[in-house]
């Protein structure tokens, strides 16, 4: 479950940059050139998309690169990055695949069954 938890929440933290990327851009865009009614319009929450933008790929990278070893601090910042990328963007179709995808990831590591090795940290 350990590896599991890797792999789908590196995919769903590879989407997430991507996505957050071009939400951070486009946000951006609107801010320099205005907006155009009914086609180019700013988003009612625009600070939680720019923060989740960059916050929420971190979170679920480094929540994965964590998965394997330490099940429960992976899951926790996998967790995290869902939260925040549902928060700022919610369920629509660009959001859907690393909402889900962080979601399992969390699940799955949250879910492993045996417990983390303790080890000295120095």
């Amino acid at each position: 479950m350990r590896n599991a938890a890797a792999a789908l929440g590196l995919i769903g933290g590879l989407l997430a940059l991507l996505m957050g990327m071009v939400s951070f851009g486009y946000t951006e865009a609107i801010y320099r050139w205005g907006e155009w009614p009914d086609l180019f319009e700013l988003p009612e929450n625009v600070d939680a998309v720019r923060a989740m933008s960059v916050l929420a790929p971190l979170f679920a990278i480094a929540g994965a690169a964590m998965a394997r070893y330490r099940a429960l601090w992976g899951g926790l910042a996998l967790a995290a990055a869902a939260a925040g990328l549902y928060w700022a963007f919610g369920i629509g179709f660009p959001a859907i695949f690393p909402v889900s995808l962080c979601a399992l990831a969390a699940m799955l590591a949250l879910a492993a069954r045996r417990p983390d090795r303790p080890k000295s940290h120095f």
